[in-house]
């Protein structure tokens, strides 16, 4: 079984980032005496790296590890440590000494699981290997933009192209690059895709896909006619790329539904649907005046990041929580999962309609503000309810990190 413990501190990560989330939401309606874009930068670490990152790493040395020495247990701690430095620091300061030094810990931290996973794995699988692999490169690929925040505030500001190109590096080779495939390869992994030639595209085309669409955010801060080009490129293989994956998971689906209780079924279902809306959305980006439209109003912004952030990469995550029967198939499950989904699809609808009369002019919709605040609420609630679940669940076998 899957170490009960880590999973547990990840998604008490994930609970403060929804908190914090909520909080951002109810600052539109009352004052909550803490900077707005100081606490963004805290919602967003601790969800990145606190809940995603951590859980990657429990699921990675569970299933890819198969001697766990003690250091993937100390490292887990260490970086847990610089996630509970971001979460105090960024809400207080933003962007200062204390909260960048816990940010550049997590980064090394990042750098020597790398290592470990690199020099100590164990996979027969050369899909889930290469996939693995590619996810963990371009997990190191970008931070380079972080690397270049330093020197693009020293020599232009925070206000040039540089510097925000940089941050959209960082975010696209983690969103797209590092979290994607690597829950793509625990999947595969765990349904059993076959090496093949239909397989060997699918990864070429990801790949290709996932590097040519960096084009676009590129495109908001140094506009030229090729990169919107070369962004169309890198959606039409978007498309192929999730043809082919659909090809590749058709085979499996059967057995999947034999194999897995109802609940994972629906949310591996969930996950799979939510990647669908993530290619079709984007897909709307090779309109010039849709992507401008993108990037002026916030609420396709955030409802894009969510979309990925807690439809396809938290759906994939939960249901590998539920395969490892650290759950107890009880009311406070279905509770908790059915709360969550139904928080994501209520904000994700209401952010999508607001975005959309701001576009065709028509203002603001009546009481969004406290809608979105109301709705919100479902998602801390239903994450504490799985929380609970699983802290209740008894049949714990012995932590497998010694």
């Amino acid at each position: 079984m899957m170490p009960k413990k880590l999973v547990v501190i990840c998604l008490i990560n994930f609970l403060v980032a929804a908190l914090m989330g909520l909080a951002l939401r109810f600052s539109f309606l009352e004052s909550i005496g803490l900077n707005y874009r100081f606490l963004t930068h805290a919602h967003s670490h601790v969800a990145m790296l606190g809940w995603v990152y951590l859980m990657l790493y429990t699921l990675f040395v569970y299933y890819f590890i198969p001697n766990k020495a003690r250091i993937f247990h100390r490292l887990f701690w260490l970086t847990e440590f610089a996630v509970i430095g971001m979460m105090l620091s960024f809400p207080i300061q933003g962007y200062a000494v204390v909260s960048i030094s816990f940010s550049t810990l997590h980064i090394f931290c990042s750098y020597y699981f790398v290592y470990l996973i690199w020099k100590h794995h164990k996979i027969k699988s050369i899909v889930t290997e290469r996939l693995l692999k590619t996810s963990l490169l371009l997990m190191v690929l970008s931070t380079l933009g972080v690397w270049c925040l330093g020197p693009a505030v020293s020599m232009l500001g925070q206000a040039s192209a540089f510097y925000q190109i940089a941050i959209q590096f960082f975010l696209h080779f983690q969103f797209n690059g590092w979290f994607l495939i690597a829950v793509i390869a625990i999947f595969f992994h765990l349904i059993k895709i076959e090496n093949s030639k239909l397989f060997r595209q699918f990864f070429k085309l990801l790949i290709a896909s996932t590097i040519l669409t960096l084009a676009l955010p590129i495109q908001w801060f140094a506009p030229h006619q090729i990169l919107l080009w070369i962004n169309s490129i890198g959606i039409l293989l978007q498309i192929l790329t999730l043809i082919i994956f659909f090809k590749l998971i058709k085979p499996k689906l059967v057995s999947l539904t034999k194999k897995e209780s109802k609940l994972q079924f629906y949310m591996y279902s969930f996950a799979i649907f939510c990647f669908t809306l993530k290619v079709l959305f984007q897909t709307l980006s090779i309109l010039p005046e849709f992507s401008e439209v993108v990037y002026s109003h916030r609420n396709f912004v955030i409802g894009f990041i969510h979309l990925l952030m807690l439809g396809v990469i938290s759906g994939f995550l939960f249901s590998f929580i539920l395969k490892n029967k650290l759950v107890t198939h009880s009311k406070t499950l279905y509770i908790g999962i059915y709360s969550f989904l139904l928080g994501f699809a209520l904000t994700e609808l209401l952010l999508l309609v607001q975005g959309s009369m701001f576009y065709f002019g028509v203002g603001m919709l009546s009481s969004y503000y406290m809608l979105l605040f109301l709705f919100s609420i479902l998602l801390p609630f239903g994450i504490g309810f799985l929380l609970y679940n699983i802290i209740r669940h008894r049949k714990q076998l012995p932590i497998s990190i010694k």
